[in-house]
């Protein structure tokens, strides 16, 4: 598409949800990538437009390198993260539900899983796999070669498939799961929770040292279910819980005393649910309130 006469702000606009998105899967964090997209657009601003003969690939191409950049800045600052850090929670829009291929690329699970890679990996595997760019301009926003940019990719997809869940479930499997899961927390069913959940659950919990939550991930339907009602007892009067959904797929969102407490995602296999996501950290609670519009193309 020619940007020459066209205006910055209109072509920057028609692009914006594919640029947070890109610039959300590569960093996990909504509050990096709104950072990431307006310094993309303090970037594009000064740029010549009739210099420009594609404006989504020149975007495109600045918002991964600032998000590369802002990528190696997380990885130190996730050193000294209190507890396990988990991507924070996108309420969002039934459209993206719908979009089977997008629900899978913004999944709390995808997410986990890019998260193992290594930066340069993670950002070019975001940018082929899931952007469907180009080995050429790749390698413009990462500084490789498109020979070097095409073995990244490779690796990267083969750590990825290996790594990513076995079976996706169908969002009508998830929302039965989160409901069996929900009725049973709120009713204090002990057999309820082990009937939903896998023998072999792992629960993550992500308070970032200023709520409280596991420090390390517990595996096991038993150690989780007990964990699960000790924490929920004492505020059981007070609490709420609530469907909604979370990048793509059904979650549910705890309300304490009518205030935002945390976001529950979960990896599904047939009927049981395999994996809980449990976000409390308050930091990352802040796109739970409105939609965030994503967008691949």
């Amino acid at each position: 598409m020619h940007a020459e006469g066209r205006d910055a702000v209109s072509a920057f606009a028609e692009y914006r949800k594919l640029l947070f998105t890109v610039a959300y899967e590569m960093l996990g964090s909504a509050a990096d990538a709104e950072d990431v997209v307006q310094e993309t657009w303090l970037r594009w601003s000064t740029v010549d437009l009739a210099t420009v003969q594609d404006a989504r690939a020149y975007l495109v191409r600045i918002v991964s390198r600032q998000a590369l950049n802002r990528l190696r800045t997380l990885g130190r600052r996730k050193e000294t993260y209190v507890g396990p850090w988990l991507p924070e929670p996108l309420l969002t829009a039934p459209d993206v539900a719908e979009d089977v291929e997008l629900a899978d690329r913004v999944s709390t699970a995808m997410l986990l899983v890019l998260e193992t890679l290594a930066p340069t990996e993670r950002a070019v595997f975001v940018l082929r796999e899931v952007f469907d760019l180009g080995y050429d301009e790749i390698a413009a926003a990462v500084d490789k070669t498109p020979a070097a940019v095409r073995q990244i990719a490779h690796r990267a997809r083969q750590h990825v498939e290996a790594r990513r869940p076995r079976s996706v479930a169908t969002a009508a499997q998830t929302r039965a799961a989160a409901e069996s899961f929900r009725r049973a927390l709120e009713t204090g069913d002990l057999q309820g929770l082990l009937d939903v959940l896998a023998p072999e659950v792992v629960l993550t919990g992500d308070g970032g040292g200023i709520k409280q939550a596991a420090l390390r991930p517990i595996t096991g339907a038993d150690k989780v279910v007990r964990f699960i009602l000790g924490g929920s007892a004492k505020n059981r009067a007070l609490l709420t819980i609530d469907e909604i959904s979370i990048n793509g797929r059904p979650a549910l969102v705890f309300r304490l005393d009518g205030e935002i407490d945390g976001v529950m995602t979960f990896d599904v296999e047939g009927e049981r649910i395999h994996a809980l996501n449990f976000v409390r950290n308050p930091h990352k609670l802040t796109r739970v309130e409105s939609e965030t519009a994503l967008a691949l193309r």
